[in-house]
């Protein structure tokens, strides 16, 4: 069973938006776990998006991302999203949630150990 469940991804056009969602199925509260989102395309490394922190009041992006794309976190429903906003090509990957017993910028996909399954975002153009 996957610990992290990712949904809302699909296909759209460019600058269209789409807001994906994380929530637990292992019965862990996020309040507990700093969150991020990573994303990875077809023959390409796993890419930083977004964190932000356990409680929430803490967030970073990858800084080609800023102003696009925003992390937000529900602790009382056990939830993360990320809204996605002027979609390009480019952004076109699966998606995956994350969390872990840290808070960094620009964390690594080594530093997270429980993860979803990834939901698929394709932009054309």
């Amino acid at each position: 069973q996957a610990q992290l469940v990712e949904s809302g991804g699909g296909l759209v056009q460019a600058g269209d938006s789409l807001r994906l969602s994380c929530a637990a199925a292992s019965g862990r509260t996020f309040s507990a776990y700093h969150m991020a989102w990573f994303r990875q395309a077809p023959g390409k490394e796993r890419e930083f998006v977004a964190t932000i922190s356990s409680s929430g009041r803490t967030t970073y992006y990858a800084n080609s991302l800023k102003g696009r794309f925003t992390i937000s976190k529900d602790n009382a429903k056990n939830t993360v999203y990320l809204q996605m906003n002027s979609l390009k090509p480019e952004d076109t990957a699966v998606y995956y949630c994350a969390a872990g017993p840290y808070f960094s910028v620009s964390p690594s996909p080594r530093d997270f150990l429980s993860w979803g399954q990834g939901t698929q975002v394709t932009v054309s153009s």
